[in-house]
């Protein structure tokens, strides 16, 4: 190995970590929402939180921001250990819920600077920072709008700006962009890699799969357990399961066909053509689905994370 590739081993080694849980598990009666939970974030990385509601997505960002108290397991935030830190790490964090949680009484400047209170942004330091965030996120000329009036992706920008009021190290985003269109949702994720940029270290959860691949990083979560973490690149490369399109007539019938067989994970119509995953357990999936396929055109095709994620979790929530 050289000495360059040693120094980038030694740096990859060397990042530090901004979060780090083991065994994290917090059940309600007899549900087990977030289930032997382990990770490893590393600074100035945007890390998700991908899966179904209901899957444990909220509840772990709650356990990490010490919100909830564990069952079992323990975590550590920027260095810190949680437990019995939790108000001292408060002050590093930024937390963005996923129901929007500012007053829809209060107009946008009283807004940020009740924020602002909180985190002890007072006199000039407090103005000149709520001013340089009502520019950052186009909110000039709102000021004195009721946050309860706003649209959605003016309500989003609002809520980003008062969680990231105290320059936060650490933010916590659950599912964001629920309530916004399309362009709101690319503009946000546009802000999200200017304030990673800067230092800030992101984990944001959403149910969104085209979000999942902008993430440097991510968990599938299902039932509280994860099922695969990774890159969106190295999860689409260790994926368990082959992908075969299928072209042709009757796709309907042919899908309600295939679904049947153990060794199809899933097959799912796109326009013209069926999806369908088949484990790795058949080493020549063209030939496996050949018999089924008479008259059909079949090809070998490049996985995505729509693919991944319903591998990871057996086709259980694709209709």
């Amino acid at each position: 190995m050289t000495q360059s590739a040693d120094a980038g081993a030694s740096s990859a080694i060397q990042t530090p970590l901004v979060i780090e849980a083991h065994g994290l598990t917090r059940r309600f009666g007899e549900l087990t929402a977030v289930d032997n939970l382990s990770l490893a974030i590393p600074r100035g990385s945007i890390y998700g939180f991908l899966g179904p509601n209901g899957c444990g997505k909220s509840t772990a960002i709650r356990l990490l921001t010490g919100l909830l108290l564990p069952d079992a397991g323990e975590v550590t935030v920027l260095g810190e250990p949680l437990a019995g830190n939790e108000e001292a790490l408060k002050q590093r964090i930024g937390y963005m819920t996923q129901k929007f949680s500012l007053y829809d009484n209060l107009s946008v400047l009283e807004n940020l600077r009740f924020v602002a209170s909180i985190y002890g942004l007072f006199g000039r330091r407090g103005k000149a920072r709520i001013e340089e965030l009502l520019h950052l996120y186009s909110l000039e000329g709102r000021e004195s709008q009721l946050a309860g009036s706003m649209s959605g992706g003016q309500k989003q920008r609002l809520a980003l700006a008062c969680a990231t009021l105290h320059s936060p190290e650490l933010l916590f985003l659950d599912e964001p962009t629920s309530a916004v269109d399309p362009e709101n949702r690319r503009e946000f994720w546009e802000r999200l890699f200017d304030l990673c940029a800067a230092g800030t270290t992101i984990l944001v959860s959403t149910h969104y799969m085209d979000e999942a691949e902008r993430c440097h990083a991510l968990a599938i979560l299902e039932r509280g357990a994860k099922r695969a973490d990774g890159s969106p690149a190295e999860l689409m490369q260790q994926m368990g399961a082959s992908v075969v399109e299928v072209s042709g007539e009757q796709l309907r019938a042919l899908k309600q066909q295939l679904v049947t067989l153990p060794e199809v994970v899933s097959a799912a119509q796109v326009g013209t053509r069926l999806r369908v995953l088949v484990r790795r357990d058949a080493t020549d999936p063209i030939a496996f689905l050949s018999p089924y396929c008479d008259g059909h055109k079949l090809a070998m095709a490049r996985p995505s994370l729509e693919d991944v994620f319903v591998s990871c979790t057996g086709g259980r929530h694709v209709g």
